[in-house]
């Protein structure tokens, strides 16, 4: 059984290099063949990965594990169809994604997805404790401010804002050009910055955000 070597960039995506795309394709190779324990090794990769998106997209665990089964069981499924010359991590993204999506139809859930910007303001880990403070402060004003995003806005600020993904990988995820893609990105910023204006306009001078 290969092993895993894949890492995380500092939003929590999958960075896989060739070596490790190959070993995918190893794996998916012995899943069509019949060999379940490539398929548990597959889940045991790509398990945190799924999860945490799928939390950042409802802003519930225990719905977000709900998704994470939901999408392992569609990825066992549709693996026959999956396209072994792109990127496996882009195809799996894509299908969390959409099934966050009907889950947020299905039990009409328009609050709380916490997407994160400005990353480089919430990620700081140094700083006084008064810093800290205000830092968490913003990173709640933004989870709430997130609301106004409707659902193709919020995914492709989530993918690329959030996750890291280039805008290359998220039009793939989204099965849309990537100038509809920097569209989206460019009309959820710009609402999330214009609620945050509203909401907490002393919490963006501290942090120098216009």
């Amino acid at each position: 059984m290969p092993t895993h070597s894949s890492t995380l960039n500092g939003h929590g995506l999958a960075t896989v290099s060739e070596a490790d795309e190959q070993e995918i394709r190893d794996l998916i190779a012995e899943i069509k063949a019949g060999n379940q324990e490539g398929y548990t090794e597959l889940v045991r990769r790509y398990r945190s990965q799924v999860a945490s998106l799928a939390y950042k997209m409802v802003g519930d665990y225990d719905e977000a594990a709900d998704i994470a089964q939901s999408v392992f069981v569609k990825m066992s499924s549709n693996l026959w169809r999956y396209d072994e010359k792109k990127k496996f991590y882009t195809w799996l993204y894509r299908i969390t994604v959409n099934t966050a999506i009907d889950h947020i139809r299905k039990y009409r859930r328009y609050r709380h997805e916490p997407l994160e910007m400005y990353q480089e303001v919430i990620e700081t880990v140094n700083g006084t404790p008064e810093y800290r403070l205000r830092r968490d402060q913003l990173a709640e004003q933004i989870r709430q401010a997130t609301s106004v995003l409707n659902e193709k806005q919020r995914s492709a600020f989530l993918l690329r804002d959030v996750e890291g993904c280039r805008v290359d990988d998220v039009a793939r995820m989204l099965d849309m050009p990537e100038a509809t893609v920097r569209w989206y990105l460019h009309r959820a910023r710009a609402r999330v910055r214009r609620e945050l204006r509203h909401r907490c306009p002393q919490l963006l001078m501290l942090f120098g955000i216009r």
